[in-house]
């Protein structure tokens, strides 16, 4: 079991690396930093789903210059949202589901995103990431969000050893203290994008290359 002093280095090391690159936050995290709206967080969630991080930044501030809240977008029309955010992946899909999500909202929580977990996961579109980025970003309540990022990096340093992103929840849930539950999306997001990328990693400017176990990591730069 890693101890604090453990934890606290590696995000420590790995924020001097990212720091060094100059990478910024991800996408969703600069949209709650411009206001901690929980809807906001949820929407621009749904849209980041297997879409670039510029991309998705882009598209959800478009989107949002037309309408910010669950009531505001119901009488927006699907073909609106649509070319709002567009080239976000599976843009067609993702404007129907924010327009229910939305309807869901407002007629059963007063257009208000629900706090917890069972709720959000009963929305059109949401899964267990949405979920907790919407808990950590929206409402700052504890929650481990798994990406693709996490769930690779957490492998492949050799904290857990899992099959699936909803594994690797439960399993970082056991080895990581509480306290960096939320940051650690944020921060494997950036360094698997940068660093730790999912096929040939660069391990000669990581800053945790020395205590990295490379697992399943077959060749890299």
């Amino acid at each position: 079991m890693k101890d604090e002093k453990y934890w606290d280095m590696i995000f420590n090391e790995m924020k001097s690396g990212i720091d060094a690159l100059g990478a910024g936050l991800p996408s969703v995290s600069l949209i709650a930093e411009e206001g901690k709206d929980p809807y906001r967080v949820l929407i621009s969630t749904l849209i980041s789903l297997r879409t670039k991080d510029e991309v998705t930044l882009a598209a959800s501030r478009r989107l949002f210059a037309i309408a910010d809240t669950a009531s505001g977008m119901l009488p927006i029309d699907t073909q609106t949202i649509e070319e709002a955010i567009y080239p976000a992946g599976f843009y067609k899909r993702k404007a129907q589901n924010i327009l229910k999500v939305s309807r869901i909202l407002c007629e059963q929580y007063a257009g208000k995103v629900p706090d917890n977990q069972e709720a959000l996961l009963a929305l059109p579109g949401v899964g267990i990431k949405t979920a907790n980025l919407t808990l950590n970003l929206g409402f700052g309540i504890d929650a481990i969000c798994v990406d693709t990022h996490v769930h690779r990096i957490s492998n492949r340093m050799g904290w857990i050893h899992t099959k699936t992103p909803e594994e690797s929840e439960v399993d970082l849930q056991s080895v990581l203290p509480k306290r960096f539950w939320i940051p650690l999306n944020e921060m494997l997001v950036t360094y698997g994008q940068k660093i730790c990328t999912p096929v040939s990693p660069h391990c000669s400017t990581c800053t945790v290359e020395s205590i990295c176990q490379k697992i399943d990591v077959r060749k890299h730069r």
